[in-house]
């Protein structure tokens, strides 16, 4: 059996797990920082684009001929890819070096992201968004799995400082870039903002990692059978989450299907990893106190923060007929706070108990939901300033100090599967959060209306009279004929009512958001100290 550990170069070693430690070479602190900022500007660029391609959907369906529902395939697809690579990522970087890994997975994003902006039909946009996001996919644990194993313990929170901007910064601003560049720019341009941030990242990475041999004979060694289970598994939870609601769930049997294969495959993948002697994830982690409840918020986490980005766009966009290039303004302000307030958090995390601000975060995050349960029709940017101003606040408190906490005492040869769930999950929480939230929209929009016209009756006299109004409105403003007058006075008071249901049902899910991020919390009063924890860490 195999452990591993980081040389100075940044790459993962194999060494038998009997030998005494050996120290690794000691890296020059230049190269040791070039690394990490390489690896976390990659990670923010594979984030970034999620939320960018996002806000541009509509315009790419249009651009490329493809429907309002088959379009949906072009963000679904890059999103299967990624999550399938998070696992994979720390295996097959000791097969062929953190160096080559990095690098080519870097250039392979940087490729593919140029020749989306060509694509001319759906299917070719399908197939470059999966390799991109595959490729991109590499990007994100990895360079979690850099800090934590390659900086000093007490440098650790500068560089999880720096990897929240890809994890809470870059969702809250990717509709911002995406929808200016859009409106102004044309859509092509969302793949081609990538370019110069990731020429400055492959030429990081080159100069910081140096070239080591790569070890092919782990492919034989593989966990063949974990890696087909997990890889099913995850890509047909993921179709089912992204596709579902459009489905119509389990009325459609093509979800039933995927999630009998969900369903199985990922059971079949926990019987073989806890069970085989090389797994591709040690998931005995998750039942370490700090690792397995720092998973449980990371995952409400990610419901919170991609469900947020979802909900809003779409509420600026039907209820206040915002443009792309509005809704990022109006989401600009959950970025540039983050943007001022994360380099500040290394040190409050040296002044206060690390989970102490975990709590406020995850209590300044709930709060912003709660601030938006009282909707109306006016509410538009202006009012949605100060609970974005909470929300990033409570963002850019919460990510780095739970990172910190849930990943200390981790051994170095355990560093990749941690990284690895921790992202993953993470980015399933997403997943679940925006599939959870369209059903609950549609659901609860239901409800509402369904009270509203039982309420709204014509042998009402307020009912009446607000026809008769809108009637003589209508035969003021154009219209000759009574009966179309009237018809007219009829639809608008409909529309009017399920303007208002809708409004009523975003306020319902901004406060299942902040419930959600109560439990987050709760499960934040439940870890330790990380000086309470036993066994030693990565340095």
């Amino acid at each position: 059996m195999a452990t591993l550990q980081i040389a100075a170069n940044g790459n993962l070693l194999a060494r038998p797990a009997a030998a005494a430690p050996v120290a690794p070479a000691v890296m020059s602190p230049l190269r040791m920082w070039a690394a990490v900022v390489g690896s976390t500007l990659g990670a923010f660029m594979a984030v970034l684009n999620i939320q960018i391609v996002n806000a541009s959907l509509a315009d790419i369906q249009g651009a490329i001929g493809a429907g309002t529902d088959d379009g949906g395939w072009i963000s679904t697809s890059y999103l299967i890819a990624e999550i399938v690579v998070i696992p994979l990522s720390a295996w097959l970087a000791r097969v062929f070096s953190v160096r080559n890994y990095l690098l080519v997975n870097a250039i392979l994003f940087l490729i593919f992201s140029v020749a989306c902006a060509f694509a001319a039909n759906l299917q070719q946009m399908i197939i470059l968004r999966a390799i991109q996001g595959f490729s991109g996919g590499v990007l994100i644990p990895m360079a979690f799995t850099i800090i934590i194993t390659l900086l000093p313990k007490a440098k650790q929170p500068i560089g999880l400082a720096l990897f929240a901007l890809s994890a809470t910064f870059a969702p809250a601003i990717g509709p911002t870039i995406g929808g200016y560049l859009t409106e102004n720019w044309g859509w092509e341009h969302i793949f081609y903002v990538n370019l110069v941030p990731g020429a400055l990242m492959v030429g990081l990475l080159w100069v910081s990692l140096d070239r080591a041999p790569m070890n092919l004979k782990l492919l034989a060694k593989g966990d063949w059978p974990g890696i087909i289970t997990m890889a099913i598994g995850l890509a047909a939870l993921q179709t089912v989450l992204e596709e579902g609601n459009k489905e119509d769930w389990f009325g459609s049997d093509f979800i039933v299907r995927l999630s009998v294969i969900a369903a199985v495959s990922l059971t079949l993948f926990l019987i073989i990893e806890l069970k085989t002697a090389n797994p591709l994830l040690n998931l005995r982690l998750l039942v370490r106190r700090n690792f397995g409840f720092g998973i449980v918020a990371n995952f409400l986490l990610g419901i919170a923060l991609y469900g947020s980005v979802f909900v809003l766009p779409i509420y600026l966009t039907r209820i206040q007929g915002y443009n792309s290039e509005q809704i990022g303004m109006v989401l600009a302000w959950t970025g540039i706070p983050q943007l001022l307030l994360i380099p500040l958090v290394p040190q409050l995390m040296k002044r206060f108990d690390v989970r102490l601000l975990i709590v406020v975060g995850f209590a300044l995050f709930a709060a912003s939901n709660f601030m938006n349960v009282h909707m109306t029709g006016d509410y538009a940017s202006d009012q949605l300033f100060w609970p974005n101003i909470v929300r990033a606040i409570g963002q850019a408190l919460v990510f780095t100090p739970l990172s910190a906490i849930a990943t200390a005492g981790i051994e170095q040869e355990n560093a990749g599967s941690a990284s690895a769930l921790f992202n993953m999950m993470r980015n399933l929480g997403g997943a679940v959060g925006i599939a959870s939230l369209q059903t609950f929209l549609s659901k609860r929009e239901q409800f509402h209306s369904n009270i509203l016209t039982n309420s709204v009756s014509v042998f009402e006299e307020a009912t009446r009279d607000r026809i008769a109004r809108l009637t003589g409105y209508f035969m003021n403003h154009g219209v000759t004929d009574q009966a179309l007058a009237s018809h007219k006075a009829v639809v608008a008071i409909a529309l009017k009512i399920r303007k208002q249901a809708n409004i009523m049902a975003f306020s319902d899910t901004f406060f299942l958001l902040g419930v959600a991020l109560v439990v987050a919390l709760l499960a934040t009063l439940l870890l330790r100290k990380p000086g309470q924890l036993s066994g030693g860490g990565a340095h």
